[in-house]
């Protein structure tokens, strides 16, 4: 749903402009750096991108999941790193408080998190249980009027830099199914809570990554998120089945951008006398890319719309995710192909940067795999019940 047409627009082109403007010409700035600098960071704060999703009466811009993904296909045509940094605010590091936080807790964090002042993520991974989340043992024991935490995460994206962790941990040790799950909102510097170094990565340099320990955390009791035990998981997959939209947005961005690239090289190229866009192999490439881009957009832009009309869009968001994220890398392998030499050496392209950047978008926030399964257990259940996939 777009509110007002000719407002989004409008912001649209500004994205679209800071990204073509100052993100672009500073990527290799930040693979350099292996971070997004101080005034880039203030920039993005300057252009309102960490409180996109976060509503409007806590400092946010209350955008749609439509007007979302719009923002999200400009923003990705840069550099990974630039969305990364503003994405848990704007994403996953929100919107489990956006959806299930009390009063009291959106007045206190979603302000600064809207405006950049403060870093979240979604501390739900583990070592032991990724795929299977609720294998999770990181363990909160109610202690007075606090929560004892102990465990750890892995794989969490803006951990090293993060200020405000939504952490899911384990209240009920005797239910091992996710209703013995319950969420807490932890802030950094509480005694006990410590961050890894980031990890060196195959790709996606100046996104930091790492794990997360807690030992002994005495955490409030009115930092559990929503104020009540037993329902972490659910918040997680709330928070999951938009941000599987708003990835899939994500996904597609670079998408677009190695196809511009790519085409620009066929155009520039030449063998045999002959740009190289001017053979059919080439052609087809170029054609398999453009079909898979425009259909990501379509499936992505229908169900952030149905999302807005309130309709259940548990098998859309999974299939966008797959789709989308398989789809990011066929374009990113075919740029490559188009590439040839110039391809594979950092020297002579950015595809190589993007190729290896790209790759971790189809296992995070639910791999390929799981993904299929998701898709193919509502759609036996879809048949199941209506005798037909047809709405």
């Amino acid at each position: 749903m777009i509110r007002n047409k000719d407002a989004i627009e409008t912001y649209r082109h500004k994205v679209r402009n800071w990204v073509e403007q100052v993100a672009i010409p500073n990527e290799a700035r930040v693979a350099e750096l292996n971070e997004v600098p101080a005034d880039l960071v203030d920039d993005m704060q300057a252009n309102d991108f960490f409180g996109w999703s976060i509503p409007e009466e806590y400092g946010g811009m209350g955008l749609t999941t439509e007007e979302l993904v719009l923002m999200a296909f400009e923003l990705s045509y840069c550099s990974v790193a630039f969305r990364a940094r503003v994405g848990t605010n704007t994403g996953i590091g929100s919107e489990s408080l956006v959806v299930d936080g009390t009063a009291e807790q959106k007045e206190r964090f979603l302000p600064r998190l809207a405006k950049g002042e403060i870093v979240g993520c979604f501390a739900l991974t583990e070592r032991e249980a990724g795929s299977e989340a609720t294998a999770l043992t990181t363990s909160a024991v109610r202690d007075g009027d606090h929560y004892i935490l102990n465990g750890s995460k892995a794989f969490i994206t803006n951990a090293p830099i993060s200020d405000l962790f939504t952490v899911f941990a384990r209240t009920n040790a005797n239910d091992p199914t996710h209703r013995g799950i319950s969420a807490f909102l932890v802030e950094r510097g509480t005694p006990g809570l410590s961050t890894g170094d980031p990890y060196k990565m195959m790709g996606q340099s100046g996104s930091p990554v790492s794990e997360v320990y807690f030992d002994n955390v005495r955490v409030p009791a009115e930092n559990l998120l929503g104020s009540q035990e037993g329902v972490g998981f659910k918040t997680a997959m709330k928070a999951l089945n938009k941000q599987r939209i708003h990835l899939s947005a994500l996904s597609t961005g670079p998408a677009m951008r190695m196809l511009d690239e790519a085409t620009k090289y066929s155009l520039e190229r030449k063998q045999f006398n002959n740009p190289i866009g001017d053979f059919q192999l080439v052609q087809a490439m170029l054609a398999d890319s453009h079909t898979d881009i425009a259909a990501a957009r379509a499936l992505i832009l229908d169900t952030a719309r149905k999302r807005d009309e309130g309709i259940d869009i548990s098998l859309e968001a999974s299939m966008c995710k797959y789709f989308a994220t398989e789809m990011c890398g066929r374009v990113a392998d075919r740029a490559v192909q188009i590439f040839g030499g110039s391809g594979y050496v950092a020297d002579y392209s950015n595809i190589e940067r993007f190729y290896r950047d790209v790759r971790l978008f189809r296992l995070y926030e639910g791999t390929s795999q799981i993904h299929q399964l998701n898709i193919a257990r509502l759609t036996k259940n879809m048949v199941g019940d209506n005798g037909t996939v047809r709405k």
